[in-house]
């Protein structure tokens, strides 16, 4: 699901007045301050969001990109099966990782 425009992640702020005008700014968030908004969250409107960026990632993905995952996917996929390589264990993997970088 897409964040609609009026839901982007901009904060606004009240800017002192300038002489000639005065008006409120909208100033950007820092990636800090994403992470802080998001905390408040519930759970479903933080999926919203992640599912929103992934889908934005992938689109800016070149087909040839692409292209070469599923070839690079399937060419692993076909060493599993064959027995050539062994497939790890998720969570094992995911444990090790989180002891090499002390969480």
């Amino acid at each position: 699901m897409l964040v609609a425009p009026q839901e982007r992640l901009f904060a606004q702020t009240r800017v002192e007045p300038e002489p000639e005008s005065s008006y409120d700014k909208l100033m950007p968030l820092t990636l800090e301050q994403i992470v802080e908004e998001t905390r408040h969250w519930p759970p479903a409107r933080l999926a919203e969001l992640v599912d929103s960026l992934t889908l934005e990632l992938h689109r800016a993905t070149p087909p040839e990109v692409e292209t070469a995952w599923k070839q690079e996917a399937r060419r692993r996929l076909a060493e599993i099966e064959n027995g050539s390589v062994q497939p790890l264990d998720g969570q094992e993997v995911s444990a090790r990782v989180r002891r090499i970088v002390g969480r």
